[in-house]
């Protein structure tokens, strides 16, 4: 029996990563052994077994229910080595934003090479360290902005060392200009378009920089006042004709004609959510995850509860996938949208991936 993991779910990746000794995989599932009833990390030294005596497990628990016990030599029961190293680097990003920490001095940290460094702590993360520590600061830039700092100060303050530096950054971040955000978005153009699809009617929002909001509903008009009281201080304009790309390519997806849609995003995030939404970006099309599994995936395997958090405060719906996350044993739990909606896409996307 393969039980879903949140690394893969092809079996034939797992194997690889166990003939590997892969510590990156470690603490993402165990694998156990038919002929010793023992359980082992990806990277346990033991010599490997063969292919068929092996079995897949999430968790250390669900493999002791299954009546395997622990090994002795590599002791997966025990906390996560690589997810310790990761919290203890993450940690001196956070307390050191006013100084570009190096791969170096992170390295020396957890004790492993820069490249493995590197490799796991985006793999855990979504992010490079140098990415982690950059969201920290445009979320202290944000902060300083909204208790009134002027634009420089909020720059220095929150770590850059110089205001070219940030602004290398800050569009990716804000969507719009420091000056705009510290207004509250005041003067923003936003143009939009309502449309009926397979869910019922949608909205689609764009500034200048991507699509700022996507959702669902049940009539146009309650759609667009959402919108407008998401969006109180900007200057919005609907614009059925100059979104029409927009919304046809939305509304193929939505009914399974197409099983990608790749639209430039504006939206905004703390670090944290930027690394929930990335993760979800990477569940195939057809495929659902648990918001366990995505916690797991994050190196932060208690966090089930504020990923969930996350994907509910998604503004764009389907186009960072929020939907392809469940409760466990599959039940649907909250969604936005609605539980109904939530289900349709899925059902969708399940038979489409199948034909």
């Amino acid at each position: 029996m393969i039980n879903s993991t949140p690394l893969s779910t092809n079996p034939d990746e797992l194997w690889r990563a166990v003939l590997a000794r892969d510590r990156a995989a470690d603490g993402q599932f165990v694998y156990a052994v038919k002929s010793t009833g023992v359980y082992c990390r990806p990277s346990c030294p033991s010599r490997r077994p063969k292919r068929e005596s092996v079995e897949f497990f999430v968790k250390p628990a669900d493999a002791r229910r299954a009546g395997y016990r622990s090994c002795l030599r590599c002791l997966p029961d025990q906390p996560d080595a690589q997810s310790k190293w990761i919290a203890d680097c993450c940690r001196l990003l956070e307390r050191d934003l006013d100084r570009a920490v190096s791969l170096a001095e992170l390295a020396a940290l957890a004790g492993v090479s820069v490249f493995h460094l590197q490799r796991t702590f985006k793999q855990h993360l979504g992010v490079t360290p140098r990415e982690y520590q950059d969201a920290l600061r445009m979320g202290r830039v944000k902060q300083g902005l909204s208790n009134g700092s002027s634009i420089t100060d909020a720059i220095y303050d929150a770590g850059f060392n110089s205001v070219s530096r940030f602004y290398e950054r800050a569009g990716e971040h804000f969507g719009m200009s420091p000056f705009t955000y510290k207004r509250g978005g005041a003067g923003q153009a936003i143009r939009f378009t309502v449309f009926p699809c397979s869910l019922g009617a949608a909205v689609i929002a764009t500034t200048d920089q991507g699509v700022c909001s996507v959702a669902f509903g049940d009539g146009e008009p309650a759609l667009e006042r959402s919108l407008r009281g998401q969006f109180a201080q900007a200057v919005i304009v609907r614009d059925d004709a100059g979104l029409e790309n927009h919304a046809a390519a939305l509304r193929d997806y939505l009914g399974g004609q197409r099983m990608s849609i790749d639209l430039p995003l504006d939206i905004r995030a703390t670090a944290f959510q930027e690394r929930v939404w990335r993760l979800l970006a990477t569940i195939p099309y057809g495929e659902t995850r648990t918001y366990s599994q995505i916690a797991q995936q994050l190196g932060q395997p208690t966090a089930a509860r504020a990923v969930a958090t996350a994907c509910a405060s998604n503004a764009v719906a389907v186009l960072i996938p929020c939907h392809r996350v469940v409760g466990k044993n599959g039940s649907l739990s909250g969604y936005r949208w609605g539980i109904d909606r939530k289900r349709r896409l899925l059902e969708t996307e399940h038979q489409a991936a199948k034909a």
